[in-house]
């Protein structure tokens, strides 16, 4: 599985010959304080070059080969007092990581009219080679270390690139095949694959059942203990306990064969199959299991994928959620239900009661197993990737989550800025009703990473 907080970032200082080498040095040190002060993870160049400065295109090999054997996630290329376009050009193809630009903001110029550096003109050239060259880059603002765009342009970036690595390592977990009448969920899994270098590792059902079921007969006392627990927060009415002891076993099924496979989310059949097999209360697992890794429904691939792109980018702050958008609110004409929602239970709204368990409403001849509860209020970020024939995109926008009609299953009320211009832009779009959602304000890291994904473009539903 992904640690959302392994990412590694590769510092490649660059100077130029004809500026002062000792200004040079003066903001790589800079640059250095302000990373460790932002608790960056990173690797610089002090053992590869004289004074961690690349100043000439003949260190670039040097260079490139140090940061590979450090594994960096990415290179930032500060450019001290100018820069050496051609060594810059170089290093950052060779390397193939995504890339961050900047220079710091110029002081005036001495009493003689001299300067020191030429950071910004630096950047310029240095730009032009990127391009050139073909490589992907980010860009910080010319601006001082300790100016707030600093620290923001390197959030971005950072979050971008947690994405980027995340998508390009992903491995899904299919359990069950796709439903059969679901064709809104149907992917090419080889171009995934070939383009992304996403991964679907599918799990025979059958095999899984009897994984689960073995789990429960092993250790079926711990999961009474703990489901004595849950019941603080659980009021299963009626339901007998055993689905629920079951569904706890399939839970920690899943944490294992993540661990043994490295699964990074899945794509589970959640019906019938599953539902039948546990009875009342199944559904209690699959909830408990997105605390910890997400778990998108209905055999959706691209939904799963969807999930671990918005963590990546959240860097594993709070789990997301799966829901659908499914009705508009029946007065406010920016709102819009979410429903349906596969989502933990610790992200409810805890003034609304316990939680309960009942049959789904829409099928009902389905065993209880549907969780009962509002979600929690606050700004909201939606992730979907979806496409077709290679061409890729990352819708995603942001709202908030609102008091609205009280309704069955799992939901909330979602008020964006323009509700009839985000749903234009869902239906025209190659998109499907799920989407992956997480409180916070993510769509411009998901926004920036778009930039590193090759054939994936971003649309911004909120602009």
């Amino acid at each position: 599985m992904i640690d959302h907080k392994e990412c590694r970032l590769g510092v490649c200082p660059i100077g130029k010959f004809a500026f002062s080498h000792e200004d040079a040095k003066v903001q790589k040190n800079a640059v250095m304080d302000k990373l460790r002060e932002l608790g960056v993870d990173y690797a610089d160049i002090e053992e590869a070059v004289p004074d961690g400065l690349v100043r000439s295109k003949d260190q670039a090999a040097a260079v490139v080969a140090y940061l590979k054997e450090k594994q960096v996630d990415a290179l930032f290329m500060p450019h001290c007092n100018f820069g050496t376009e051609d060594a810059t050009g170089i290093i950052a193809r060779e390397l193939d990581v995504p890339v961050l630009l900047w220079a710091p903001r110029d002081g005036a110029p001495l009493a003689d009219g001299s300067r020191l550096r030429d950071s910004l003109c630096g950047s310029f050239a240095a730009s032009k080679v990127l391009h050139t060259m073909g490589v992907k880059f980010d860009y910080i603002e010319n601006c001082r270390v300790e100016d707030g765009a600093f620290r923001r342009g390197m959030e971005l970036f950072l979050g971008a690139v947690r994405v980027v690595k995340a998508v390009k390592t992903a491995r899904i977990g299919q359990i069950g095949i796709r439903i059969p009448f679901f064709w809104c969920t149907v992917i090419d899994e080889a171009r995934l694959l070939n383009q992304l270098g996403v991964q679907v590792y599918p799990f025979d059902m059958v095999e899984f059942i009897e994984r689960y079921r073995t789990r429960l007969k092993k250790d079926g006392k711990k999961y009474e203990e703990e489901l004595r627990e849950i019941r603080k927060w659980l009021d299963p009415g009626n339901i007998a306990e055993q689905g629920m002891l079951t569904s706890l076993a399939m839970k920690d099924e899943l944490f294992e064969m993540a661990e043994q496979n490295g699964i990074d989310a899945y794509a589970i059949q959640n019906f019938d199959s599953l539902t039948v097999d546990m009875g009342e209360g199944s559904g209690l697992g699959g909830a408990l299991a997105e605390e910890r890794i997400p778990v998108a429904a209905e055999t959706d691939i691209h939904g799963a994928l969807s999930s671990i792109i918005i963590e990546a980018a959240a860097n594993g702050r709070e789990p997301s959620f799966f829901p659908e958008f499914t009705i508009r609110h029946p007065q406010n004409d920016n709102a819009v239900l979410m429903w349906h929602a596969s989502a933990p239970p610790s992200l409810r709204d805890p003034q609304k009661g316990k939680v309960s368990i009942r049959e789904p409403w829409i099928l009902k001849s389905l065993p209880a197993t549907s969780l009962q509860f509002p979600l929690k209020n606050g700004e909201l970020t939606v992730c979907r990737f979806d496409g077709n024939n290679g061409e890729y995109r990352i819708g995603t926008g942001e709202g908030k989550a609102i008091d609205g009609p009280q309704t069955r299953e799992v939901y909330t009320w979602y008020e964006v800025d323009d509700w009839p211009k985000w749903e234009r832009r869902l239906i025209e779009g190659p998109y499907v009703h799920h989407v992956s959602c997480l409180y916070g304000n993510y769509s411009d890291i998901l926004e920036k990473a778009c930039r590193f994904l090759p054939g994936v473009v971003c649309e911004r539903f909120d602009r």
